[in-house]
């Protein structure tokens, strides 16, 4: 029975992430709108800059002038699309499949091991804090599990709007894993795992959660049936709880995953909390939502593809 679950929720998300990935691709280029690298010799990170010595404002206006402009998810999509081609869409879709492998079908699995258990055999239902309770736990398991795949992923995404001197130019997400565990050292493949697990947590929780809930209470108040309509409906309030909960940690994983770490030079960021810290301070609060419309974008389909093709599998492996 537990197997069963792993299976389903394998499937239905292996499906919903392959259908999803040029919005999430696009999510992730607009996430990354606004670094900067800074020069090989900068004296000091302009977020670090508090004086106003002649170096630190040189190598400030440096990094940050002039400031590139932000572009909203069709012009980004757009520009990939006239710049790198249709393919370019599909950019670590490889790392997606393995991912949502990994990843999705640890959590899916584990969240319906824990609501057999929790749910109450009188009423059929599990309160929502147990869901909530539950989808922290399978997150939090299912981000550990998959986060080489998460690594490489980001990475594969990225690399288009870098120079061509300065891409990595994986050739699949087996090259990509093989090459960070080779040149960076297999703790890369881990790189950015807090803010994975964090980000899953908060994701699974939210969203299995939400879905959970609205569904119940849709089919419990007669507003419609156990049907596409009410799969539709509980998808989308999941998807869209799901990217406002998740979003600030997802751009701060996905700097701290994309960032270059030159052997023998200090690192763009310290940590997840400093990458946090030097996005804010120079580029605004409202930095931490970048990529907010793809996201949601995103969410809202992934979801609903997720969860309509899992209550489909379900039905279809119910004698199993």
């Amino acid at each position: 029975m537990g197997v069963k679950g792993f299976v389903e929720g394998g499937i239905a998300s292996i499906v919903a992430g392959c259908s999803t990935h040029p919005l999430d691709l696009i999510k992730v280029r607009m996430q990354l709108q606004g670094e900067k690298p800074a020069p090989a010799h900068a004296p000091l990170r302009p977020a670090l800059a508090f004086g106003s010595h002649p170096s630190v404002a040189t190598a400030e206006a440096a990094i940050h002038l002039p400031r590139p402009q932000s572009v909203g998810p069709i012009s980004v999509g757009v520009r990939i699309f006239q710049t790198e081609g249709l393919a370019a869409l599909f950019s670590g879709v490889s790392a997606t499949v393995l991912r949502q492998t990994l990843y999705s079908t640890t959590r899916m699995g584990l969240y319906d091991i824990l609501k057999q258990k929790w749910t109450d055999p009188d009423t059929k239902l599990m309160p929502l804090a147990r869901k909530i309770t539950a989808g922290l736990i399978a997150g939090g398991i299912g981000a550990a599990v998959g986060n080489p795949a998460d690594v490489a992923m980001v990475r594969m995404q990225a690399d288009g709007r870098l120079p061509m001197d300065q891409r990595r130019n994986y050739r699949s997400v087996v090259d990509a894993i093989s090459c960070m565990a080779k040149q960076e050292g297999v703790a890369s493949l881990w790189r950015g795992s807090g803010l994975t697990v964090n980000r899953a947590m908060i994701v699974t929780a939210s969203q299995l959660a939400t879905y959970d809930q609205v569904k119940e209470s849709i089919i419990k108040n007669h507003v419609m049936a156990d049907g596409l309509g009410t799969h539709v409906t509980a998808s989308f309030a999941a998807g869209f709880v799901a990217a406002v909960a998740s979003n600030p940690v997802d751009v701060i994983k996905t700097r701290v995953m994309n960032m270059k770490v030159v052997p023998g030079e200090e690192p763009p960021y310290a940590g997840a909390m400093d990458c946090a810290i030097k996005t804010v301070r120079a580029e605004g609060p409202l930095a931490l939502y970048k990529g907010f419309l793809p996201t949601i974008s995103r969410q809202g389909p992934f979801t609903v593809v997720l969860f309509v093709t899992l209550e489909q599998v379900r039905k279809l492996l119910k004698d199993f």
